[in-house]
This record gives C-alpha cells, sequence and structure tokens, in this order.
C-alpha cells in the first residue's frame, strides 16, 4: 500500500528536500505541498492524504490551528506528523493536544522522518518511551485539575481500563501481551476497541486522554 503525504513548511528549500527524500521510497508518496496552514487544510481536505507533514511554526495560520481543523475534517483517516526544531518544547504539547498523532525533530537526519511517516501512517505511537514520560510530567505538572472525561469512558471494562492504563505508560502490543499473560492478537483487540470507544485516531491520542481525563495519573 502507497502511503499518500502532504508536505507543509514555510521554507521552500526543506519541502523540496522532504519531498525528494519521501518520493524515494517505494511505499511512500507526496501528493502535495503547503506553505503555510490554511493551504494546508484546503489540500487535507482535497487530496485526503494518509500523513500530513506539518511544520508548527508558520506565518498566518500556523500548525497547530492546522492540525486541529485537518484532524477535526477527515479523522480518523489523515493523520498529522509534527515538525519541529526544539524537543517536546510547548508548540508540541498544544499540537498532540489538537489532534497531532506525534512529532519529529528537523534536527535528527532526514531518514528518520520516513521511520516516523510509517510509523503515523498505521496508527502506532510515535513517542518513545524516555518522551511518553516527559509528556506524562507536561500534562500532570500543567494541569492539576483533570480536564472532562472523554466520551465513552464509561464504557470501557475493568480490563480495557487496565489496558489504557498501560498503553499511557508507553507500552506496545507485545509488552501488553507479557504484562497482562495473554496473546498478542488480544492484546491488539483491547487496544482497537478502547480506540473505538473513545474515538482516537491512534495510541497517541490514547495517552493524552489517558492523562488528561484524570484516569491515570504520575503516582
Amino acid at each position: 500500500m502507497i502511503i499518500k503525504v502532504l508536505v507543509v513548511d514555510d521554507q521552500a528549500l526543506l519541502r523540496t528536500a522532504f519531498a525528494s527524500l519521501i518520493n524515494a521510497e517505494d511505499d511512500l508518496e507526496v501528493i502535495g505541498n503547503a506553505a503555510d496552514g490554511r493551504q494546508a487544510v484546503e489540500l487535507a481536505s482535497s487530496l485526503a492524504p494518509d500523513v500530513v507533514v506539518m511544520d508548527v511554526r508558520m506565518p498566518g495560520m500556523d500548525g497547530i490551528d492546522a492540525t486541529r481543523l485537518i484532524t477535526a475534517e477527515r479523522s480518523p483517516a489523515t493523520r498529522v506528523l509534527i515538525l519541529t526544531t526544539f524537543d517536546l518544547d510547548e508548540y508540541v504539547f498544544e499540537a498532540l493536544r489538537a489532534g497531532a498523532s506525534g512529532f519529529a525533530l528537523k534536527s535528527r537526519p532526514l531518514e528518520e522522518l520516513l521511520t516516523a511517516i510509517r510509523t503515523v501512517a498505521t496508527g502506532e505511537a510515535l513517542l518513545a518511551p524516555s518522551v511518553t514520560r516527559r509528556l506524562i510530567a507536561h500534562f500532570t505538572q500543567a494541569e492539576r485539575t483533570p480536564r472532562r472525561a472523554p466520551r465513552g469512558l464509561d464504557e470501557l471494562t475493568e480490563r480495557e481500563r487496565q489496558v489504557l492504563a498501560l498503553v499511557a505508560r508507553g507500552l506496545s502490543n507485545a509488552e501488553l501481551a507479557e504484562t497482562l499473560h495473554v496473546s498478542l492478537p488480544t492484546a491488539k483487540t483491547h487496544v482497537s476497541r478502547i480506540l473505538t470507544k473513545l474515538g482516537a485516531r491512534d495510541r497517541t491520542q490514547l495517552v493524552v486522554l489517558a492523562y488528561e481525563s484524570g484516569l491515570v495519573t504520575s503516582a
């Protein structure tokens, strides 16, 4: 399956570099590029990309507002991968809240962007355990009072709540299976049902929902 990609960055040189790198891969294809958030929203609507590689800081409509509009309109078909200069800065947290599925650093080798695109496209968590811990710390320090619980939270079974708590702490499907003493297909089924009940696009959003709702804490 070919993963369709929309590249968004206000720097033409970077858009060209990203597009060349992505198009060189057999399973990836750049179907469009945009220089700002507003154009990104328009192209995402008309082209229906699988992944939007989104610069977070742009003049006019920034990547955060664009992400919010894109994920609201095309959820869960289109996923957004945020590009940022600084590791887990305030913009990244806001982008994750807006619906982004993960982030990649511009300072890292461009080849890592390819892995990030594929990871986001499959709905897997792009956040490494160390990043997840820092994400957790940010939410628990910034907001002592949990936000309103997401719709569908009360529909989760006790086992599904247990699985959600483990996902929020960064466990992969294989680690879930080992921890819960179940088969890998069973672990995947639990995660899939949780995603459906909570209306989440991917595991990254489950992490955000779990901590913002107060279902899981850093304690």
